[in-house]
């Protein structure tokens, strides 16, 4: 019988893949973090490795090095989960040597099980575990009835949202609290490991919309853990909106059928040519597509012609400024409420007034994150779509 090793620290996740495993006999072993993993190793003797990227404690990047160091498991195949944000991060897997690398917010229980029958075959044999499959309380877990499992999957999620969000605002109300270096990056962890949880649980039970928004600001979460210096008032108010958010959209969570992200159309007007890559990168981090110019007329005649979902405006630019911009894409019927973030390296106090005054619903200074640019894009973007459909559906 072939043999599964599972390191992923989020207890549902495990579960969810463990019972798949067994049901379609695999003998599966579970492991927390990457240290416990390492250890089992050597006493389980897996034919599969199948991790988290982001683990407690060493990395699932350590972990992949360490398997290759080791003659006996150079060839055992690796199959990685990652957050398709930390794009960095799943390149250093695969150099590491991992064989497969895998978003959770498109790999279901079912794609997992091919996956793993490509590389080991099965075998076909119902095997013990920990608790006899037998006795394991869920038909669904049948390849034939995948969907069926992922809506009790749904609901049980849903279910947890409550407490999820709770604890997400405590943590978040003692990040802003803390007034020293070592208290923030103990609140930034605890609040990343929690919204880690929720992406790999969001994936799973397919829910796209959460699981999208979570991996953005899981994506944040360790940029600014890692670089302590990123954590400022700018940052921590994009965490803060991107919370309350999630909030708004654990209220969207009980259509019984899969949710979706809707494309999107996005303009970028700014004359600085590295400034627009610069945000354009940061769109496609988000799989969001845009449409960018350097002069502020041509700008005024596609926003006349076209509808747009979120439009990014420079301040300072030849002809007409970002401000007048603003005033007059407000005075056109399809752009009366659209969103419109500033992005200029005029971050004082009357700058900011004025974004307010032109019209702009958001402002990020540069140089900016790119990923608290993709963050920033999403929260509008989505919320946006969310309340388009509200008017409609009244």
């Amino acid at each position: 019988m072939k043999k599964i090793l599972l390191i992923e620290d989020d207890p549902i996740v495990a579960n969810v893949y463990r019972n798949k495993l067994a049901v379609e006999g695999y003998q599966t072993e579970t492991a927390a973090d990457g240290e416990a993993g390492l250890k089992l190793l050597h006493s389980f003797q897996p034919q599969v490795i199948i991790l988290d990227l982001m683990l407690p404690g060493v990395s699932g990047v350590d972990v992949i090095k360490k398997i290759r160091s080791e003659a006996d498991f150079a060839k055992t195949p690796i199959v990685v989960f990652s957050n398709t944000y930390l794009t960095n991060l799943i390149q250093e897997a695969w150099r590491a040597g991992a064989n497969k690398c895998l978003s959770k917010s498109t790999c279901t229980p079912k794609d997992m099980l091919d996956i793993v029958r490509s590389l080991v075959g099965g075998n076909g044999v119902m095997v013990a575990t920990d608790q006899p499959v037998a006795a394991i309380k869920r038909p669904e877990l049948t390849s034939a009835n995948d969907p069926a499992f992922q809506a009790d999957l749904r609901t049980t999620f849903i279910d947890h949202l409550p407490v999820a969000l709770y604890s997400m605002r405590s943590t978040l109300q003692l990040l802003v609290k803390a007034d020293n270096e070592i208290a923030r990056l103990k609140q930034v962890y605890e609040l990343y490991r929690q919204i880690h949880s929720l992406n790999g649980n969001a994936g799973v039970a397919g829910l796209v919309q959460i699981e999208h928004m979570s991996a953005a600001v899981e994506a944040l979460l360790k940029e600014i853990y890692e670089k302590p210096k990123n954590i400022n008032a700018s940052s921590i108010r994009t965490i803060a909106s991107a919370v309350d958010f999630l909030g708004l959209l654990f209220e969207k969570t009980t259509l019984p059928e899969k949710q979706e992200t809707p494309p999107t159309k996005i303009l970028v007007v700014d004359d600085e040519a590295i400034s627009r890559r610069a945000i354009v990168y940061a769109l496609e981090k988000a799989r969001l597509k845009s449409i960018n110019v350097d002069d502020s007329q041509q700008a005024l005649q596609l926003l006349t012609e076209n509808e747009f979902d979120l439009i990014f405006l420079d301040v300072d630019m030849p002809g007409l400024n970002g401000f007048e911009l603003c005033a007059k894409l407000r005075q056109l019927p399809q752009h009366k409420k659209t969103p419109v973030i500033f992005v200029t390296s005029l971050n004082d106090f009357e700058n900011r007034a004025n974004s307010t005054v032109a019209g702009g619903n958001d402002f990020i200074a540069k140089p900016f994150l790119f990923i608290e640019l993709t963050v920033k894009s999403l929260i509008h973007i989505m919320r946006a779509k969310l309340q388009s459909n509200r008017l409609v559906n009244n």
